[in-house]
């Protein structure tokens, strides 16, 4: 049986993203994927109960989602809101759905305070990125899943060798 991939709602084209948006990735191997049944489609922060649109969020002080997960960074919402227990519970469920579907990787949005994996903003909502992990792709990363960003396509091509 071949591998299940977790991927990023709005990488297949679903307005899930905080300003309503998508960031479909077109690619041949998506649509291979999807027409073998390999992906599983998730918005953690969707899965959480947050809203479309929302106002944008950032971790705070540029920290990571490793710092979250350990509980010494918050993420917080341009408006100042803290919004950390819904990025954890975004974080959980997407690890959870990971383990019934049998997800040995995830292809997530990179940037997003959620599913970056190459980069996260630096918590200043100025534009600044910084390298680091999002709260859930550290979160599927310590349960064991390999993380790719949209921009690692090829390389997690070569990695399931399709």
């Amino acid at each position: 049986m071949q591998s299940k991939i977790l991927v990023s709602a709005c990488l297949m084209g679903h307005a899930v993203r905080y300003d309503g948006g998508a960031k479909p990735l077109l690619h041949p191997a998506i649509e291979t994927w999807l027409a073998e049944g390999r992906l599983v489609t998730i918005c953690p922060e969707m899965s959480a109960g947050m809203k479309v649109p929302r106002p944008p969020a950032e971790i705070g002080n540029a920290a990571t989602g490793e710092d979250v997960l350990a509980g010494t960074a918050r993420v917080v919402e341009l408006t100042g809101a803290d919004v950390t227990e819904a990025f954890l519970l975004a974080a959980e469920n997407a690890v959870a759905l990971a383990r019934q579907a049998g997800c040995h990787y995830a292809l997530l949005i990179d940037g997003s305070p959620s599913c970056g994996s190459g980069f996260i903003y630096d918590g200043t909502f100025s534009g600044r990125k910084q390298a680091g992990a999002g709260v859930t792709a550290a979160a599927l990363k310590a349960a064991g899943v390999e993380v790719f960003s949209d921009r690692e396509i090829e390389r997690l091509i070569e990695r399931i060798g399709q």
